[in-house]
């Protein structure tokens, strides 16, 4: 990796267009590591879109995530037949021919959004099986720095404009995290109007029941909602799928009974100038009432942000055959119905449902309106984890719910949130038609955001040509344009709430990234320099304990300041010590086998190294034991491959150090000579992947021999790669040309066996000082603003973030370290 001390996180382009140090590694031109390395993370990377084809995805398996997808996804669009029409029409139904009107608008709405836009252009815009306005927004800042060839050129102006213009990069950040938490404040919204509509049927068989009694039945039903989520969406899922396949059973049925019995003729309304027709007669009161109508797609956005729970097959096969014909089925049902009870339009579901199944609807309206507020639920846990691992939320704890489905997730401190800001609106609201006001804005914003990022997306990353796109942009953007402005008219009547509910949490994402990004900063300013360690290092009076250290750092880059820091005060450090690097970065997964990267830290006999271990943003952290097994497993192949490197490099030739470049080879040395010395520092990685047991090294020499020896055709690759090499790359790279096995074989011959014994003894070193204690050092930095900051950089940083940091989980916890074997090491940064 180039080393670039001193550079801060502002030098860094579009990687993050917020600047998230979680993006990048390095300073000024890197976008990511992702997208400059050619490994199979940079494969992952450039595989959005090929979500099931990645993992091999069988019918088997579409089945059974396609029955998952009714018990999460659809609830809330399955049981938006409760309150469309009474919502619509809550002032009543003025003219007969106005339903026809609303039913071609909510037919074509669901059409054009739902259908068209989520399920067949949105779900194919995702990072690498992923949904979601943090997925789109992470898909464009990779893809902003990878327009290379000329077929990309058309795209290159809209590159060029994320990289040179800050407000643009500042705007596409300030609306991805407004969506996110538009649907956060959704995830409180969805559940209350749901249970609420539901629990309303009960006045028609016990008018004894107030509203107050109603309110408090919806607030017990609400409780155990949140309750159960614990369980996990796979568990929820499978549970309330039956539930929800029953309900479209039977709204579906009850809509083709009322479609004979009443007025078949509501089916004109396929013809869209209805639509028409009821504007011009009702003018203003038409465009006021696109706010009801908009309900009829509420839970679209949970389509594209859960796809991380299942795929696009299964979602789409589940949507076409199952959701679509039962719910505009009910919808034209009940159309038929008010043509010839128009006064029934304030309970119009109940109404048009046969006496004789009033109580089995009842029962299932109930259990349906629970799982439609599964479907929100879910979406704001996915969301909430990808913007942590983004570094834009406060630390919670993630809890993956599901070993076979990865995308499955449950925070429990968000869950609590959720509920008791569900509990409060339905206490304070106390009706539909106020919380629908609220539930729109949030529908309709999070839709527009979607449509806008997805433009970018056609343009940087489909490269679709600009005529489609402005097509696209303008279809989509004007009309939900128009339902914006509408629901934006009830403002007063209930959309300030989902208005201040994403204002407060917009504050919390802005105030942590803003420091989290500055804390960063002044650490990559401060890093330790080389000659400085080498100093603090070979100092008389400093005692090294048995074990090895890990001493977890935000930087990558270079040594933190906190370790000088650490030495000043206790002048010991452990014989093995690791500056370890946690990053998240920006794509779903990261292999186990190129989870760690090393680089030792020079002198080599004081045994410091530094050490990056990548997740994806989906990837769950393991626990203590486990992460030190496997990172002192794989710190062990790479001093042996740095061993064996240096020695194959000096049975080649000896060159002065002054001749060679930073990765040792001779600055000279012609293309193939590169080539041979590169390959030569891949020799003994075969074992890291074929086997987990250590084995004497002349074995494992025998077979990476034996294979290189039986490679075909490879391909070529360069040279400057990363001075942090994984097993997994040493490997491949190991296996790139194919006179690789009689060059490895020359390496063999050529090495002593003292050189082996030496080696392996090294290896042995490391494996005996972790038996011997393994402590994590923890650097607890306290971040203030300077003194002569301005009042608000002082209210941000001193007690906004102070706040929040204190509130939230701690590194250790978040970490999974065990208390006894903590070291933590304070220190104030000025920013």
């Amino acid at each position: 990796m180039a080393q670039q001390q001193g550079q801060g996180a502002g030098t860094t382009t579009v990687a993050m267009m917020s600047r998230n140090p979680s993006y990048y590694y390095s300073g000024e031109g890197e976008l990511s590591l992702a997208v400059q390395r050619q490994d199979s993370l940079y494969r992952d990377a450039s595989r959005a879109g090929q979500h099931e084809q990645a993992h091999g995805e069988g019918w088997a398996r579409t089945l059974r995530l396609a029955f998952q997808c009714f018990g999460v996804l659809y609830g809330d669009i399955g049981t938006s037949p409760l309150y469309v029409y009474s919502t619509t029409f809550d002032g009543g139904i003025r003219h007969t021919d106005d339903l026809l009107g609303v039913l071609s608008l909510i037919i074509y709405s669901f059409l054009l959004f739902t259908i068209i836009k989520y399920v067949y252009i949105a779900l194919r815009a995702n990072d690498d099986g992923d949904g979601g306005t943090f997925a789109l927004y992470s898909l464009i800042s990779r893809h902003a720095k990878r327009l290379a060839s000329t077929a990309e050129e058309r795209a290159q102006w809209v590159k060029d404009l994320l990289e040179n213009s800050r407000p643009v990069r500042i705007s596409l950040f300030l609306l991805t995290i407004l969506a996110t938490a538009m649907v956060i404040s959704d995830a409180c919204l969805t559940p209350a109007i749901s249970v609420l509509s539901a629990v309303g049927g009960l006045k028609d068989k016990a008018p004894h029941l107030n509203t107050e009694q109603v309110v408090w039945v919806t607030v017990g039903i609400l409780v155990m909602l949140f309750a159960v989520q614990r369980f996990g969406t796979d568990k929820v899922g499978y549970l309330f799928a039956p539930v929800v396949l029953l309900w479209l059973l039977l709204i579906g049925g009850v809509g083709v009974y009322n479609l004979a019995a009443h007025d078949v003729g509501v089916l004109r309304a396929f013809n869209p100038k209805y639509i028409l027709d009821y504007f011009r007669r009702n003018g203003r009161h038409g465009w006021v009432s696109l706010g009801g109508v908009l309900l009829c797609f509420t839970g679209t956005e949970a389509l594209f942000a859960d796809l991380g729970c299942f795929s696009i097959r299964s979602i789409q096969l589940s949507f076409a055959f199952g959701l679509v014909p039962a719910v505009l089925l009910a919808y034209a049902g009940q159309a038929a119905y008010l043509r010839v009870y128009p006064d029934h339009v304030g309970d119009a579901f109940y109404a048009s449902t046969p006496q004789v199944l009033f109580w089995p609807t009842l029962v299932l309206a109930l259990a349906a309106s629970v799982v439609g507020s599964q479907a929100m639920i879910s979406c704001a846990f996915a969301t909430i984890s990808h913007s942590q691992a983004m570094g834009c939320f406060p630390r919670v704890k993630v809890v993956h719910t599901s070993r076979q489905y990865q995308g499955q997730v449950y925070i429990p401190e968000i869950n609590l949130l959720l509920g008791a800001a569900a509990c409060v609106v339905t206490v304070a609201a106390r009706d539909t038609v106020v919380i629908g006001e609220a539930h729109g804005i949030c529908v309709v914003l999070v839709m527009l955001i979607t449509t806008l990022l997805l433009a970018v997306v056609m343009v940087l990353v489909w490269r679709v040509n600009i005529g489609w796109v402005l097509v696209f942009a303008c279809v989509f953007a004007s009309t939900e344009s128009v339902y914006l402005t509408s629901v934006l008219y009830k403002f007063a009547h209930g959309g300030y709430i989902p208005v201040a509910m994403s204002a407060v949490l917009m504050g919390v994402m802005g105030v942590w990234h803003y420091v989290h990004v500055r804390r960063y900063k002044y650490e990559m300013e401060r890093t330790v320099s080389t000659e400085r360690v080498r100093e603090l290092v070979s100092r008389r009076e400093l005692q090294r304990v048995p074990g090895v250290g890990l001493f977890y750092t935000d930087l990558v880059q270079g040594i933190p300041p906190v370790f000088p820091h650490l030495i000043d005060k206790i002048p010991s450090i452990h014989t093995v010590l690791l500056f370890v690097s946690v990053k998240h970065l920006p794509v779903p997964h990261v292999d186990p086998s190129e989870r760690f990267l090393f680089r030792q830290v020079e002198p080599q006999e004081h045994k410091l190294f530094r050490c990056v271990a990548r997740y994806g943003y989906r990837d769950r952290l393991e626990d203590a034991r486990d992460f030190v097994a496997n990172l002192v497993e794989r710190l062990q192949y790479y001093v042996r491959d740095v061993n064996l490197y240096g020695a194959a490099a000096n049975n080649k030739v000896s060159y002065p150090s002054s001749r060679c470049d930073s990765m040792g080879i001779p600055k000279s040395a012609s293309y193939a000579e590169r080539l041979q010395l590169q390959r030569a520092r891949s020799v003994a990685m075969l074992h890291s992947h074929s086997q987990h047991q250590q084995q004497p090294l002349p074995q494992q020499l025998g077979q990476l021999l034996q294979y290189s020896a039986s490679t075909g055709e490879q391909q070529r690759r360069s040279v400057y790669a990363e001075e942090m090499l994984t097993p997994a790359e040493s490997f491949s790279e190991m296996g790139t040309m194919a006179a690789s096995g009689r060059q490895l074989m020359a390496v063999a011959v050529k090495m002593s066996l003292e050189e082996m014994a030496r080696i392996e003894e090294e290896q042995r070193f490391i494996q005996r000082e972790m038996e011997k204690g393994v402590v994590f050092i923890l650097g607890e930095s306290e971040v203030v603003a300077r003194p002569h900051s301005s009042l608000l950089k002082k209210l941000v940083v001193n007690y906004a973030y102070s706040f929040l940091r204190r509130n939230c989980r701690q590194g250790d916890k978040m970490l999974a370290i065990p208390r006894s074997q903590l070291l933590k090491v304070g220190m104030s940064y000025e920013i």
